[in-house]
This record gives C-alpha cells, sequence and structure tokens, in this order.
C-alpha cells in the first residue's frame, strides 16, 4: 500500500487471502516517500517467495509501476479512490510504458485484486485451484439463494 490509510480498502484483499490459506505480507511503502524501499522490496520479492504483488495507491498511483519497473513478477495495482473519485490513480496504473505492464482492477477493488491473484496462483497450485473453484461455486449459490428470495418478494404488479 502507499500509505497505511489504503488499509481500510485492502482489508478485504487480506482477508480473501487468508480465506484461501495463501501466505502474504501487508507493507505501507511509498513510490514518493520511501522510494529506496519500493525498490528494495520489488527486486527482492521473488528471492523471498512471493509470487504476486497486488499494489494499492492512490493520486499519482505510480507505486504499482516502480514495483512492476523492479521485478518480473505479476504485479496487479489497485487505484485507490481519492481525488476525482479514484480516476486519477486509475489511470495512472493502467497507463503503464509498453515492457512494465501493470494489471488493474477496478478503484476500491481489491477483492477482485485478491481473486485475480490467486487465479495466477492456482495455474501451478491444484490444491489452491480447488479452495477458488469452490468459493466461485459459492458466488453461484449466493445469486441463486437471492433470487429464490427475490420470487417470494410480492408486489401487485409483479409478474414473476
Amino acid at each position: 500500500m502507499g500509505s497505511t490509510s489504503d488499509y481500510a480498502v485492502m482489508e478485504k484483499a487480506a482477508k480473501f487471502l487468508d480465506e484461501m490459506e495463501i501466505p502474504f505480507e501487508i507493507n505501507a511503502l511509498s513510490a514518493h516517500r520511501t522510494p529506496q524501499q519500493v525498490e528494495q522490496f520489488a527486486r527482492e520479492a521473488e528471492e523471498r517467495g512471493i509470487r504476486v504483488v497486488i499494489a494499492a495507491a492512490g493520486m499519482s498511483a505510480a507505486l504499482p509501476g516502480v514495483i512492476a519497473a523492479n521485478t518480473a513478477i505479476p504485479v496487479i495495482g489497485v487505484p485507490i479512490k481519492g481525488m476525482l473519485d479514484g480516476l486519477d490513480a486509475l489511470l495512472s496504473i493502467v497507463q503503464m510504458p509498453p515492457g512494465i505492464p501493470v494489471a488493474t482492477v477496478g478503484v476500491n477493488g481489491a477483492l477482485n485484486a485478491a481473486i485475480l491473484a490467486v487465479e495466477m496462483l492456482a495455474l501451478s497450485d491444484a490444491d489452491v485451484h480447488s479452495r477458488l473453484a469452490a468459493y466461485k461455486a459459492g458466488l453461484k449459490e449466493k445469486i441463486v439463494k437471492a433470487n429464490a428470495e427475490l420470487a417470494e418478494v410480492k408486489y401487485k404488479y409483479k409478474t414473476n
């Protein structure tokens, strides 16, 4: 995260990774205030066993790009809503130069970032794949249940 103030958004990612039994780190690193630490984190991530980085940042949102520029592992950017409803951060993360890709989710999309990271990890880990498949099956069941509950809602002119 670019700042500890981003934790309120990123907590959803942490909870999902924990639910999926994926070891993870949480760090506050600023591309502008602690650039040397960001570069060191990125350069050493792979040798520490990190397989995917989820990097959240608001405003100029340089953190995901700086990390991606310093490592060969995938980076997923989470634009944090702030100025301009997060559009500034979204555009900063999406508009990376050729050769430095950053996968990007929607503004404040920490949960989707975590799901995407787990999907990447599941490509080479059958246990992770099984847990992810069960989670996705549960999503379907939630909608089926919600639709059944909606069927019970009565209005004079409701046709279903």
